[in-house]
Protein backbone atom coordinates (compact mmCIF):
# COMPACT_ATOMS: atom_id res chain seq x y z
CA UNK A 1 0.00 0.00 0.00
CA UNK A 2 2.58 2.26 0.79
CA UNK A 3 4.67 1.43 -2.01
CA UNK A 4 1.16 2.16 -4.47
CA UNK A 5 1.00 5.17 -3.15
CA UNK A 6 4.77 6.54 -3.21
CA UNK A 7 5.50 5.08 -6.56
CA UNK A 8 2.02 6.53 -7.79
CA UNK A 9 3.18 10.49 -6.65
CA UNK A 10 6.15 9.97 -8.38
CA UNK A 11 4.70 8.80 -11.48
CA UNK A 12 2.27 11.39 -11.81
CA UNK A 13 4.67 14.24 -10.86
CA UNK A 14 2.77 14.65 -7.46
CA UNK A 15 5.81 14.12 -5.28
CA UNK A 16 9.15 15.25 -6.35
CA UNK A 17 12.13 14.07 -4.64
CA UNK A 18 15.34 15.70 -4.34
CA UNK A 19 18.08 15.08 -7.11
CA UNK A 20 20.73 14.89 -4.41
CA UNK A 21 21.54 14.03 -1.33
CA UNK A 22 20.64 11.36 1.70
CA UNK A 23 16.69 10.43 1.87
CA UNK A 24 15.62 9.30 5.90
CA UNK A 25 12.60 6.70 5.70
CA UNK A 26 11.35 6.98 9.82
CA UNK A 27 9.38 4.26 10.96
CA UNK A 28 9.67 1.81 7.82
CA UNK A 29 8.05 -1.77 8.72
CA UNK A 30 10.27 -4.76 7.35
CA UNK A 31 8.22 -5.72 4.12
CA UNK A 32 7.30 -2.12 3.18
CA UNK A 33 7.50 -1.54 -0.34
CA UNK A 34 9.43 1.54 -1.58
CA UNK A 35 9.26 1.56 -5.44
CA UNK A 36 10.38 4.65 -6.64
CA UNK A 37 12.81 5.75 -4.73
CA UNK A 38 16.82 6.06 -5.04
CA UNK A 39 17.89 3.14 -2.58
CA UNK A 40 21.66 4.19 -2.47
CA UNK A 41 20.39 7.41 -1.34
CA UNK A 42 17.82 6.29 1.32
CA UNK A 43 18.63 5.79 5.19
CA UNK A 44 16.06 3.72 6.80
CA UNK A 45 15.80 4.81 10.80
CA UNK A 46 14.13 1.95 12.56
CA UNK A 47 14.49 1.20 16.33
CA UNK A 48 12.43 -1.36 16.32
CA UNK A 49 14.79 -4.96 16.54
CA UNK A 50 12.56 -7.09 13.88
CA UNK A 51 12.09 -4.53 11.15
CA UNK A 52 15.48 -2.56 11.79
CA UNK A 53 16.96 -6.41 11.00
CA UNK A 54 14.83 -7.00 7.90
CA UNK A 55 16.08 -3.76 6.18
CA UNK A 56 19.38 -4.22 6.52
CA UNK A 57 18.91 -8.08 5.43
CA UNK A 58 17.05 -6.17 2.26
CA UNK A 59 20.36 -4.32 1.17
CA UNK A 60 19.06 -1.04 3.19
CA UNK A 61 21.54 1.25 5.22
CA UNK A 62 19.69 1.40 8.57
CA UNK A 63 19.78 2.94 12.09
CA UNK A 64 18.33 2.95 15.32
CA UNK A 65 18.70 7.38 14.96
CA UNK A 66 18.47 10.24 12.84
CA UNK A 67 21.94 11.06 12.23
CA UNK A 68 23.02 14.63 10.39
CA UNK A 69 20.86 16.24 8.32
CA UNK A 70 18.80 14.87 5.27
CA UNK A 71 17.72 16.03 1.74
CA UNK A 72 14.49 14.77 2.60
CA UNK A 73 12.23 12.40 4.99
CA UNK A 74 9.51 9.85 4.73
CA UNK A 75 7.35 9.74 7.43
CA UNK A 76 5.56 5.85 8.07
CA UNK A 77 3.15 7.03 10.32
CA UNK A 78 2.28 4.76 13.56
CA UNK A 79 -0.68 4.68 15.21
CA UNK A 80 -0.30 6.38 18.50
CA UNK A 81 -0.42 10.00 17.73
CA UNK A 82 1.87 10.98 20.62
CA UNK A 83 4.59 8.63 18.37
CA UNK A 84 3.25 10.32 15.06
CA UNK A 85 3.98 13.77 15.97
CA UNK A 86 7.56 12.92 17.71
CA UNK A 87 8.34 11.35 14.62
CA UNK A 88 7.13 13.83 12.33
CA UNK A 89 9.05 17.18 14.96
CA UNK A 90 12.22 14.44 14.78
CA UNK A 91 12.38 14.46 10.54
CA UNK A 92 11.60 18.10 10.61
CA UNK A 93 14.77 19.10 13.21
CA UNK A 94 16.77 16.69 10.52
CA UNK A 95 15.95 18.58 7.26
CA UNK A 96 17.25 22.07 6.66
CA UNK A 97 14.44 24.38 6.48
CA UNK A 98 13.25 24.39 2.26
CA UNK A 99 13.47 20.52 2.46
CA UNK A 100 10.79 17.37 1.81
CA UNK A 101 9.15 16.52 4.65
CA UNK A 102 7.00 13.76 3.52
CA UNK A 103 3.95 11.56 5.40
CA UNK A 104 2.75 8.39 4.38
CA UNK A 105 -0.25 6.48 6.16
CA UNK A 106 -3.18 4.75 6.59
CA UNK A 107 -6.83 6.04 6.95
CA UNK A 108 -6.70 3.68 10.31
CA UNK A 109 -3.21 5.25 11.41
CA UNK A 110 -4.66 8.38 11.98
CA UNK A 111 -3.42 10.02 8.20
CA UNK A 112 -6.71 12.55 7.74
CA UNK A 113 -6.26 14.09 11.47
CA UNK A 114 -2.32 14.39 10.90
CA UNK A 115 -3.13 16.18 7.22
CA UNK A 116 -4.98 18.56 8.81
CA UNK A 117 -2.61 19.27 11.77
CA UNK A 118 0.62 19.48 9.97
CA UNK A 119 -1.02 22.22 7.46
CA UNK A 120 -1.55 24.44 10.50
CA UNK A 121 1.87 24.54 10.73
CA UNK A 122 3.19 24.04 7.13
CA UNK A 123 2.78 24.76 3.89
CA UNK A 124 1.33 21.22 2.72
CA UNK A 125 0.84 20.13 -0.76
CA UNK A 126 -2.02 18.30 -2.45
CA UNK A 127 -2.68 15.14 -0.87
CA UNK A 128 -2.06 11.98 -2.47
CA UNK A 129 -4.92 9.41 -1.90
CA UNK A 130 -4.60 5.62 -2.39
CA UNK A 131 -4.96 2.20 -1.47
CA UNK A 132 -6.91 3.26 1.99
CA UNK A 133 -4.66 6.21 2.74
CA UNK A 134 -2.77 9.01 2.07
CA UNK A 135 0.18 10.88 1.54
CA UNK A 136 1.17 14.42 1.32
CA UNK A 137 4.32 16.64 1.56
CA UNK A 138 5.86 19.99 2.70
CA UNK A 139 8.75 22.15 3.14
CA UNK A 140 10.45 21.88 6.13
CA UNK A 141 9.32 25.24 8.19
CA UNK A 142 12.44 24.48 10.69
CA UNK A 143 12.31 22.82 14.19
CA UNK A 144 10.52 25.94 15.96
CA UNK A 145 7.43 25.08 13.85
CA UNK A 146 6.80 21.53 15.39
CA UNK A 147 8.85 22.18 19.29
CA UNK A 148 5.80 21.32 20.98
CA UNK A 149 5.25 17.58 19.23
CA UNK A 150 9.05 16.69 19.91
CA UNK A 151 9.06 13.30 21.75
CA UNK A 152 9.26 14.41 25.86
CA UNK A 153 9.80 11.94 28.63
CA UNK A 154 7.00 10.90 31.06
CA UNK A 155 6.79 10.41 34.60
CA UNK A 156 4.98 7.39 36.28
CA UNK A 157 4.40 6.38 39.76
CA UNK A 158 7.17 4.90 41.18
CA UNK A 159 9.87 7.31 39.12
CA UNK A 160 9.43 5.44 35.81
CA UNK A 161 10.53 7.46 33.03
CA UNK A 162 8.31 6.30 29.67
CA UNK A 163 8.25 8.17 25.84
CA UNK A 164 5.59 8.22 23.39
CA UNK A 165 5.34 5.35 21.55
CA UNK A 166 6.54 2.20 23.96
CA UNK A 167 3.99 -0.16 25.09
CA UNK A 168 2.04 0.80 28.36
CA UNK A 169 4.10 4.38 28.24
CA UNK A 170 1.14 6.47 30.09
CA UNK A 171 0.71 3.96 32.95
CA UNK A 172 2.06 0.69 34.58
CA UNK A 173 -0.11 -2.00 32.49
CA UNK A 174 -2.58 -3.84 34.96
CA UNK A 175 -1.05 -7.54 33.84
CA UNK A 176 2.39 -6.64 34.68
CA UNK A 177 1.50 -5.08 38.03
CA UNK A 178 -0.60 -8.29 38.63
CA UNK A 179 2.69 -10.14 38.20
CA UNK A 180 5.31 -8.19 39.85
CA UNK A 181 2.63 -8.50 42.83
CA UNK A 182 2.78 -12.26 42.20
CA UNK A 183 6.59 -13.20 41.96
CA UNK A 184 7.80 -14.81 45.11
CA UNK A 185 9.74 -13.46 48.04
CA UNK A 186 12.93 -15.48 46.44
CA UNK A 187 13.82 -15.93 42.86
CA UNK A 188 16.44 -17.87 41.23
CA UNK A 189 20.20 -16.74 40.56
CA UNK A 190 20.11 -16.04 36.72
CA UNK A 191 16.33 -14.66 35.38
CA UNK A 192 15.54 -13.07 31.52
CA UNK A 193 12.94 -10.53 31.39
CA UNK A 194 11.53 -10.96 28.17
CA UNK A 195 9.79 -8.44 25.93
CA UNK A 196 11.00 -6.36 28.90
CA UNK A 197 9.75 -2.92 28.04
CA UNK A 198 10.91 0.19 30.18
CA UNK A 199 11.94 -1.76 33.04
CA UNK A 200 8.68 -2.07 35.16
CA UNK A 201 8.85 -6.20 35.38
CA UNK A 202 12.45 -6.45 36.07
CA UNK A 203 12.84 -3.12 38.94
CA UNK A 204 10.12 -5.67 41.00
CA UNK A 205 12.98 -9.16 40.49
CA UNK A 206 15.58 -7.38 41.00
CA UNK A 207 13.62 -6.82 44.74
CA UNK A 208 13.34 -10.11 45.15
CA UNK A 209 16.21 -12.24 47.60
CA UNK A 210 18.58 -14.48 45.12
CA UNK A 211 18.75 -12.66 42.17
CA UNK A 212 22.44 -12.07 40.80
CA UNK A 213 21.48 -11.25 37.52
CA UNK A 214 18.29 -9.88 35.10
CA UNK A 215 18.71 -9.80 31.11
CA UNK A 216 16.04 -7.60 29.93
CA UNK A 217 15.58 -8.69 26.16
CA UNK A 218 13.45 -5.91 24.65
CA UNK A 219 12.84 -5.41 20.63
CA UNK A 220 12.19 -1.45 21.04
CA UNK A 221 15.16 0.53 21.37
CA UNK A 222 13.74 3.61 22.52
CA UNK A 223 11.60 0.87 25.42
CA UNK A 224 15.16 -0.47 26.10
CA UNK A 225 16.45 3.39 26.87
CA UNK A 226 13.73 3.83 29.23
CA UNK A 227 14.50 0.77 30.95
CA UNK A 228 18.44 1.71 31.49
CA UNK A 229 17.45 5.08 33.01
CA UNK A 230 14.81 2.66 35.71
CA UNK A 231 16.85 0.50 35.66
CA UNK A 232 20.26 1.67 37.65
CA UNK A 233 21.36 -1.69 39.82
CA UNK A 234 24.40 -2.98 38.16
CA UNK A 235 23.10 -6.71 38.11
CA UNK A 236 20.97 -5.80 35.42
CA UNK A 237 22.64 -6.43 31.55
CA UNK A 238 20.68 -5.22 28.84
CA UNK A 239 19.69 -6.11 25.15
CA UNK A 240 18.24 -4.99 22.19
CA UNK A 241 17.28 -7.67 20.57
CA UNK A 242 13.88 -10.22 19.24
CA UNK A 243 13.48 -12.05 22.01
CA UNK A 244 11.94 -15.12 19.99
CA UNK A 245 15.56 -15.36 18.03
CA UNK A 246 18.19 -14.21 20.79
CA UNK A 247 20.51 -16.81 22.21
CA UNK A 248 22.13 -15.63 25.36
CA UNK A 249 25.53 -17.01 27.26
CA UNK A 250 24.29 -20.22 28.92
CA UNK A 251 20.88 -20.89 30.04
CA UNK A 252 18.99 -18.58 32.72
CA UNK A 253 17.06 -20.31 35.96
CA UNK A 254 13.84 -18.00 35.40
CA UNK A 255 11.86 -16.39 32.95
CA UNK A 256 9.42 -13.58 34.03
CA UNK A 257 7.36 -12.09 31.14
CA UNK A 258 4.23 -10.24 29.80
CA UNK A 259 4.50 -11.33 26.00
CA UNK A 260 3.36 -8.89 23.05
CA UNK A 261 0.10 -10.09 21.54
CA UNK A 262 -0.77 -7.42 18.88
CA UNK A 263 0.94 -6.06 15.50
CA UNK A 264 -0.58 -2.80 15.35
CA UNK A 265 -4.60 -3.11 16.12
CA UNK A 266 -4.96 -6.48 15.14
CA UNK A 267 -4.45 -9.28 17.92
CA UNK A 268 -1.83 -12.11 16.46
CA UNK A 269 -1.92 -14.82 19.38
CA UNK A 270 1.02 -16.32 17.21
CA UNK A 271 3.44 -13.45 19.21
CA UNK A 272 2.85 -14.52 22.32
CA UNK A 273 2.75 -18.56 21.64
CA UNK A 274 6.55 -17.59 19.86
CA UNK A 275 7.25 -15.89 23.01
CA UNK A 276 6.22 -19.10 25.03
CA UNK A 277 8.54 -21.30 23.30
CA UNK A 278 11.37 -19.13 23.20
CA UNK A 279 11.10 -19.07 27.05
CA UNK A 280 11.65 -22.52 27.30
CA UNK A 281 14.85 -22.33 24.59
CA UNK A 282 15.98 -19.73 27.42
CA UNK A 283 16.58 -22.07 30.51
CA UNK A 284 18.25 -24.84 32.18
CA UNK A 285 15.86 -28.61 32.45
CA UNK A 286 14.34 -27.25 36.05
CA UNK A 287 13.98 -23.94 35.03
CA UNK A 288 10.81 -21.90 36.02
CA UNK A 289 8.22 -19.39 34.02
CA UNK A 290 6.18 -16.66 35.67
CA UNK A 291 3.64 -15.16 32.90
CA UNK A 292 0.99 -12.85 32.74
CA UNK A 293 -1.97 -13.56 30.01
CA UNK A 294 -5.11 -11.98 28.60
CA UNK A 295 -7.64 -14.61 29.60
CA UNK A 296 -8.58 -14.91 26.04
CA UNK A 297 -5.64 -15.81 24.26
CA UNK A 298 -5.14 -19.51 23.59
CA UNK A 299 -2.06 -20.21 25.10
CA UNK A 300 -2.64 -24.05 26.71
CA UNK A 301 -1.13 -25.76 23.75
CA UNK A 302 1.88 -23.83 23.37
CA UNK A 303 2.43 -23.92 27.33
CA UNK A 304 1.91 -27.87 27.39
CA UNK A 305 4.43 -28.36 24.58
CA UNK A 306 7.11 -25.95 25.89
CA UNK A 307 6.43 -26.82 29.62
CA UNK A 308 6.07 -30.32 31.90
CA UNK A 309 4.25 -28.43 34.59
CA UNK A 310 2.17 -26.02 34.15
CA UNK A 311 -0.58 -24.15 36.80
CA UNK A 312 -2.53 -21.19 36.76
CA UNK A 313 -1.44 -19.48 39.93
CA UNK A 314 -3.89 -16.69 40.01
CA UNK A 315 -5.16 -13.49 38.14
CA UNK A 316 -8.60 -11.28 37.85
CA UNK A 317 -11.29 -11.43 35.34
CA UNK A 318 -9.26 -9.97 32.45
CA UNK A 319 -5.89 -12.08 33.06
CA UNK A 320 -4.53 -15.06 33.94
CA UNK A 321 -1.03 -15.70 36.05
CA UNK A 322 0.83 -18.65 34.88
CA UNK A 323 4.11 -20.93 36.79
CA UNK A 324 5.57 -23.35 34.25
CA UNK A 325 8.37 -25.06 34.71
CA UNK A 326 10.53 -28.18 33.42
CA UNK A 327 10.95 -27.15 29.44
CA UNK A 328 10.79 -30.12 27.32
CA UNK A 329 13.41 -28.88 24.78
CA UNK A 330 17.17 -28.60 26.03
CA UNK A 331 18.22 -24.85 25.59
CA UNK A 332 19.34 -23.31 22.42
CA UNK A 333 23.30 -22.58 21.75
Amino acid sequence: MRSLRISHALETGALRLPSEGLIAVFNAAGDDGFDGLPVERVRMVQGFRPDHDMLAARGFTVSVGAEGDYAAAVICLPRAKAEARALVAEAVAHVPVGGLVIVDGQKTDGVDSMLKECRARADVGEPVSKAHGKLFAFPSPGVAAFADWRAVPLLLAGGFETVPGVFSADGIDPGSALLAAALPAHLPKRVADLGAGWGYLSRAILAREGVEVVHLVEASAGALDCARRNIVDPRAQFHWADAVQFRLQGPVDAVVMNPPFHVGRETNAALGVAFIRAAGSYMGPNGVLWMVANRHLPYDAALAEAFRDVEEIGGDRSYRLIRASRPTKPPRK
